[in-house]
């Protein structure tokens, strides 16, 4: 694919991306959020920052399965840099709607609610991944380092997942769609992995 198309395409996942974040901002100044606008803006990013980090980690295995899409490979770190934002947005919601930036009452939250715990181990893992996005990044720790380093997606997506259905009522299925996808890209690593090295000629 041309850079010319990628230039296109690169303004279209951003539009698409920050798309959900216009919409909200919209409609909580219209203050039609619903009976509760503070949990909805909770699940609209909390959502949205699963849904971008799953299509961060599918763009790798759905390269090594159509190479012809190798272009898809420059979107990847856009993605995961969005779903840091949303992150961040759905924890400054906890922090500043539900805490009150109360450190006292955060400490409360961590120890004695699990799904607070394992959201916020979602986000603290995600923010190496942030730091390191950029090209220097890469060539200071090395191609190998960093590729181990940001590995850290598949846990911080885990826990995210954790977080989701911990926080949703006994009987709630919303969270099982995003569940299942993440699980497929979990099993198509290895087996991604195990079907490269079968494909390699033996050694002489």
């Amino acid at each position: 694919m041309s850079n010319r198309w990628i230039v296109v395409l690169k303004v279209l996942v951003h539009a698409a991306c920050l798309a959900p974040f216009a919409w909200l901002v919209v409609h909580l100044l219209q203050n039609n959020l619903g009976p509760d606008p503070t949990a909805a803006v909770t699940f609209f990013t909390g959502r949205g920052t699963l849904r971008l980090l799953v299509l961060f980690l599918a763009v790798t295995p759905l390269r090594r399965v159509m190479p012809s899409l190798a272009w898809i490979i420059r979107f990847r770190r856009m993605l995961g840099l969005y779903a840091f934002f949303y992150g961040s947005l759905h924890l400054l919601t906890y922090v500043w709607l539900y805490a009150g930036f109360s450190l006292s009452a955060m400490i409360d939250d961590i120890t004695k609610r699990r799904f607070i715990t394992a959201g916020l181990t979602a986000w603290v893992l995600m923010v190496p991944l942030a730091l390191t996005s950029t090209t220097w990044s890469i060539r200071k720790l090395g191609g190998k380092n960093w590729n181990r380093l940001h590995r850290l997606a598949y846990l911080s997506a885990i826990a995210g997942i954790v977080h989701y259905w911990w926080g949703v009522k006994p009987g709630v299925q919303t969270p099982m769609p995003i569940t299942l996808v993440l699980f497929a890209l979990l099993i198509a690593r290895p087996i991604l992995t195990w079907w490269s090295r079968r494909k390699m000629p033996a050694s002489s």
